[in-house]
């Protein structure tokens, strides 16, 4: 199909789903089966076995119809279908991804423990087997959207006696489970949009693993890097994003001009711009295969420039950057930079260097993935896991 046949396509959709009259949810769950949900999935499960570029064609023709609302979807959208088209059974697709991307289901990640630190491969939730289930108990950290979140990907060990990468699998967990404990975790900006979860005994049935027993690593590397490329190079127009709020900041503040401030907004836009563009290329070489390491040099480059422009936007709006009043403990179920204030924005900006692998990690997987250089010594992955040091 080439662009021509699949604009035709698109506005046959429209024609006989008109989304001024039809149910917003009924919409949605009618393009997703005409393969207008992601065109680079296969036939059947929202796609139309297209390139990935050719998504655009699509989101052209739908533009003003309603979305998914991608920013309250986003792990699913991001991290959680495409490791479930990868590692998933025929069953799981078809359980999953319809109501996940129609936005149903909301999912979230359960990855990061408080006892691990930034390796992820040190976790310590257990997974024990129990007949034709797995019972999970452990603690994860830093899970957004918990406290709306359906489902969960999950990583847990089943087995403590190999070392610490051979002895993880990966899960898919209904975080309904009478076993599942969420509790909110009040950020430096007053809300709490991330949690800490507990498990103590929830069941998991085995048809809700993904992959084989043991090959939880290697499906976590597939949700990674498909999670750093949905952080670093989110789709903008040019002058969008930090940069462009930032901008109008500037316009909008002659006041507060001082040539230091203006020579580093040239620099951070320029910078920001150039990275919007490389955004642009990683995508187009996605259509050719899954995300490699490029991913986390792009979502590192992302964080910095978010806490740097954020850092000048609070110098340039001086005393008024300083102002945020909205300090209540509120659970919002999707993060909202340019719809805050300033303040909010460099606060909340610092948690970008953490969220989907430390800027420290990334660093580390660009030396050695990317430029080729000698790996850090490791000592532990051949030990098991229950002997190394805590």
């Amino acid at each position: 199909m080439n662009e021509a046949q699949l604009r035709e396509l698109t506005r046959e959709f429209l024609a006989k789903n008109d989304p001024t009259t039809m149910d917003r949810l009924e919409f949605l769950r009618a393009r997703f089966d005409a393969g207008l949900a992601w065109v680079h999935f296969p036939t059947g499960l929202g796609g139309l076995d297209l390139p990935r570029e050719m998504q655009s064609v699509v989101d052209e023709e739908l533009a003003g119809t309603p979305d998914n609302d991608p920013r309250r979807i986003g792990i699913g959208l991001g991290m959680a279908a495409p490791t479930i088209l990868a590692f998933g059974t025929e069953e799981q697709k078809q359980r999953y991804l319809r109501p996940l991307w129609t936005g149903e289901e909301v999912w979230c990640q359960l990855f990061s423990e408080p006892g691990a630190g930034s390796d992820l491969a040190a976790l310590g939730t257990r997974a024990v087997r129990d007949g034709d289930d797995w019972l999970m108990t452990g603690q994860k950290v830093w899970t957004s959207s918990a406290h709306t979140a359906r489902f969960a990907i999950l990583v847990a060990r089943h087995d403590p006696d190999l070392p610490k990468h051979a002895g993880l699998t990966y899960f898919i967990l209904d975080m309904t489970d009478p076993g599942v404990d969420v509790r909110p975790l009040r950020q430096i900006t007053g809300e709490a949009e991330f949690n800490e979860v507990f498990m103590d005994n929830a069941r998991v049935p085995d048809a809700n693993r993904l992959g084989a027993v043991g090959e939880g690593w290697k499906v976590a590397q597939t949700t990674l890097m498909n999670e750093r490329v949905a952080i670093g190079s989110r789709p903008a127009p040019r002058d969008g994003g930090m940069s462009g709020v930032v901008a109008e900041t500037w316009r909008n503040h002659p006041e507060n001009h001082t040539p230091d401030l203006h020579d580093r907004l040239l620099d951070l836009w320029t910078q920001s711009e150039a990275l919007r563009l490389a955004g642009i290329r990683l995508r187009q070489q996605l259509a050719a295969g899954a995300p490699g390491p490029e991913g986390s040099a792009m979502k590192l480059a992302f964080a910095r420039l978010a806490q740097e422009l954020t850092g000048l936007e609070v110098e340039l709006l001086g005393d008024d950057g300083l102002r945020y009043d909205d300090w209540t403990l509120r659970r919002p179920d999707k993060v909202d930079f340019t719809g805050r204030e300033a303040g909010y924005r460099y606060l909340r900006a610092k948690g970008n260097s953490i969220e989907g692998g430390t800027s420290e990690v990334l660093r580390n997987i660009i030396a050695e993935r990317v430029l080729g250089l000698p790996a850090e010594p490791r000592t532990d992955t051949k030990v098991a896991w229950k002997d190394l040091p805590r």
